[in-house]
């Protein structure tokens, strides 16, 4: 009777759920956005949006453990002018000057962790690829429900994206744009 007990919790053991095992959930690239604002140091700033390739993020428990979005850099619109000096904006964004989307169509941000959440907040460590560079990222993140939100400071220099910037070029007075863009994320998984 006892060896029957024995076995018997240990088959319970062994067929229960585990709760922390990771689970992958898929970014709804319909339903998430990304905008980006960037300008001038003196006046000048402009902003857009950029598509969703696709992406995944994997939790453990209440922690982001790892994840991808893959960005459409062909896709980069701007949202604040006229559609003719937005389509002119737009030409000199995706030229070689800036981010040189015919050579590099995708960006992409890979997540290596992420800390538990607390009061739906948590701070993600990821790596940033853009025109093939990549570079570390530190940035926090807040949970609504099934909507994870982010605003992410990049300093574009780091990444070759010279033109216009004081990082590069000396005298460039109030000509010289800001090496520091912003992304506001608004990623849904299901």
């Amino acid at each position: 009777m006892k060896h029957y007990f024995f076995a018997l919790t240990a088959a319970l053991f062994l067929v229960q759920p585990n709760f922390s095992a990771a689970q992958k959930a898929t970014i709804d690239a319909q339903s998430s956005t990304v905008e980006w604002a960037a300008g001038k140091i003196v006046g000048g700033d402009h902003n857009g949006t950029i598509g969703i390739n696709k992406g995944s993020i994997v939790f453990e428990g209440d922690q982001i453990k790892s994840g991808s979005v893959a960005l459409d850099m062909t896709s980069m619109a701007n949202t604040d002018l006229s559609p003719e000096y937005g389509a002119k904006l737009m030409g000199h964004l995706k030229s070689p000057d800036f981010f040189d989307v015919a050579s590099h169509p995708t960006a992409t941000l890979v997540i290596n962790e992420g800390s538990t959440f607390k009061k739906n907040k948590a701070t993600v460590k990821a790596n940033a690829t853009i025109k093939g560079i990549t570079k570390p990222l530190e940035f926090e993140v807040t949970r609504n429900g099934n909507a994870y939100e982010a605003t992410i400071e990049i300093d574009r220099s780091q990444f070759d994206v010279r033109y216009g910037s004081n990082s590069f070029f000396n005298n460039l007075g109030d000509q010289a744009i800001r090496d520091i863009f912003v992304m506001t994320v608004h990623l849904e998984v299901k």
